[in-house]
């Protein structure tokens, strides 16, 4: 006999959540807590990125706290059974990726087992199972930091990611935690089309999708901080197609120090300013006008990957970099160009096992989270969908 379970996936990038203690958590747990009441879920996973922020020495402590408030809130009551894994093991430096995740399962729900990556088979859940700190040796879960290698010419940091492995009613899935590599210099993003940054997330992501291909492939939801970014090259052609462009070069070297594109008309005024973490774009509204759809054409990082996975339809302005003064909550910085970094991706055999909607039913929602609220830099992504499964 067929039945829907319904699923609520959840990714949030966290790091200026706890770079500001205090400002944003309490909108951003009311908007979540929101999200929970009016989709009712029965199984919940949130992936969280960045956790403890830039500053983690500092606010470690305060992440844990948070996950915390989360756990033992009133809202998620009636989840009598929740398995939390928080990487904050910073001094291991090999190994630390600030990867979290949190996975609450409703009273409702009677048969869901995990994944032992250890002894290699499916248990039961039950209670409260939490991991903090250092994962090693904890085996309902797999992780990995990518290695040094990957990008030698990068800084080495915190990107990895984390996988667990569920049975919901007969069905298996993976779920995967993913936070990719980000473009350091806006000005080396508009060397080259796909950049060298879109280049490392590619190598990084086939890494990720070949390990889960052969370990007993299952369908599998791959969400978190992506870092996918719009081809720069590409769209700073377009936005400046009827610009004066300026470069300026550093007086010492050759090296580009920034780029300014200034009207032909209209008094010169300056359209875009490029510099290494400056994009500064006159008509910043494009990235919000009807969910920045326009711009999806540039979008292009996924396609690489076709072959293995798809995407429900983009419907949402770009996730990333929002204002982080509370009082701008759909504003974008101008650090830069706004980018549908946080994503939930899944295997094609994912799709199969997601109900879609027929008439009087709640069908499948892919948004963002807070979209009139401030809730960092990053808006929370979620994925909302009647997962199929079987009954005995």
């Amino acid at each position: 006999m067929e039945m829907f379970t319904d699923v609520l996936l959840v990714t949030a990038n966290v790091g200026s959540l706890f770079d500001n203690v205090g400002e944003i958590e309490g909108d951003w747990l009311r908007e979540f807590f929101t999200a929970v009441h009016m989709y009712k879920p029965r199984f919940i996973a949130l992936h969280f990125q960045e956790v403890g922020g830039k500053d983690y020495m500092v606010n470690m402590g305060h992440a844990e706290n948070f996950f915390w408030t989360i756990e033992s809130s009133s809202e998620m009551a009636d989840f009598d059974r929740v398995c939390v894994y928080v990487d904050s093991h910073f001094k291991a430096v090999d190994s630390f990726t600030a990867l979290g995740s949190m996975y609450f399962i409703h009273k409702s729900l009677k048969n869901i087992q995990q994944y032992d990556f250890n002894v290699k088979e499916f248990k039961a859940v039950s209670g409260h199972n939490k991991y903090v700190g250092s994962l090693e040796g904890v085996t309902t879960m797999e992780k990995e930091k990518f290695p040094k290698n990957f990008w030698p010419d990068f800084k080495w940091s915190r990107k990895g990611y984390m996988r667990t492995r569920w049975i919901i009613h007969n069905q298996g899935l993976d779920l995967v935690n993913v936070h990719l590599f980000h473009d350091a210099s806006n000005l080396i993003a508009c060397n080259a089309s796909p950049s060298v940054y879109s280049a490392n997330r590619k190598k990084a992501l086939r890494y990720v999708i070949n390990r889960l291909a052969d370990n007993s492939p299952l369908p599998f939801f791959l969400f978190g901080d992506f870092n996918f970014r719009l081809d720069t090259l590409s769209l700073v052609q377009n936005l400046s197609m009827s610009a004066d462009i300026q470069t300026v070069k550093k007086d010492s070297s050759n090296e580009v120090e920034k780029i300014i594109c200034e009207e032909k008309d209209n008094d010169h005024q300056v359209l875009l300013h490029i510099e290494t973490k400056l994009f500064a774009y006159l008509h910043q509204a494009v990235f919000r006008e009807n969910n920045g759809k326009e711009l999806l054409k540039y979008d292009k990082e996924i396609s690489a990957f076709h072959d293995v996975i798809t995407e429900e339809d983009i419907r949402f302005p770009p996730s990333y970099p929002y204002s982080e003064d509370y009082t701008k909550p759909t504003q974008y910085m101008n650090t830069r160009c706004p980018a549908w970094c946080d994503r939930i991706l899944m295997s094609h055999s994912a799709t199969d096992i997601i109900h879609r909607m027929e008439e009087g039913e709640r069908g499948v929602v892919y948004n963002t989270l807070g979209s009139n609220i401030c809730m960092g830099d990053h808006k929370p992504v979620f994925l909302f969908f009647p997962l199929k499964t079987t009954a005995h």
